[in-house]
C-alpha cells in the first residue's frame, strides 16, 4: 500500500509503509533493519531514532533533519541524490557509507562519524562542528571551502583530496600530515 502523508507527527512506531512523507517529524521511532527502498522524504526530522541498518536503495531525503539519531551502518551510496539535502544533529553514523555522494553544504554538529566512507564525496562548504572523524576514509573526496575546526580525530590525505579553502586550526591540523610520518611536538 502507497501512502502519501504531510504534516503528521510519528511517535514510537517501528515501521512505516510505502510513500511520501512531506513536513513529518518522527519522534523515538525504531526504524532499525527496516527498508525504505523507493520511499521519499521532504522537509522531514527524525528525532532520537533508531535508524541502524537501515535499507535506503532509491530513498529520497529532501531537506532532513536527523537529530539524536543512531544512524549505525547505513550505506547512503544508494539513495536518490535528485535534491538530496541532510543534515544532523548529535547523531551517532558510525560504520556509515556516503560513497559517491554530493553532500555539499551538509551540517554534522556533534556527532559520531568514525568509520565511515567518504571516499568521492562532495563536501565542499560542509561543516563538521564537534564531531569525531576517528578513522572515517576520505580519498578523492572534495572538502573545498569545509570547515574542520572543530572536527577532531580525522586523517586526511591532503595529496589525494581537494582541501583548498577547507578550514582547520593549529590544533587539529596534525590529522592532515600523519601520512608524512612527521612528529608533531
Amino acid at each position: 500500500m502507497f501512502v502519501e502523508q504531510t504534516d503528521h507527527t510519528y511517535r514510537n512506531i517501528t515501521a512505516l509503509k510505502h510513500g511520501i512523507y512531506r513536513d513529518c517529524l518522527f519522534i523515538q521511532c525504531n526504524f532499525s533493519g527496516q527498508t525504505f527502498a523507493n520511499y521519499e522524504f521532504v522537509d522531514c526530522e527524525f528525532k532520537e531514532c533508531n535508524l541502524s541498518n537501515l535499507k535506503t536503495d532509491n530513498a529520497s531525503f529532501k531537506t532532513v533533519l536527523f537529530s539524536g539519531c543512531k544512524l549505525i551502518g547505513i550505506d547512503f551510496s544508494g539513495i536518490n541524490s535528485f535534491l538530496l539535502k541532510l543534515n544532523f544533529e548529535d547523531c551517532n553514523l558510525n560504520l556509515s557509507s556516503f560513497y559517491e555522494l554530493n553532500l555539499s553544504k551538509t551540517r554534522f554538529t556533534r556527532c559520531e562519524i568514525q568509520e565511515v566512507d567518504f571516499t568521492e564525496c562532495n563536501l565542499t562548504e560542509t561543516a563538521f562542528d564537534d564531531s569525531s572523524l576517528s578513522l572515517s576514509i576520505f580519498d578523492r573526496t572534495n572538502l573545498s571551502h569545509s570547515d574542520l575546526t572543530s572536527a577532531r580525530d580525522f586523517e586526511i590525505d591532503p595529496r589525494k583530496n581537494n582541501i583548498k579553502k577547507a578550514r582547520f586550526t593549529r590544533e587539529n591540523i596534525a590529522g592532515l600530515v600523519m601520512g608524512f610520518g612527521i612528529i608533531i611536538s
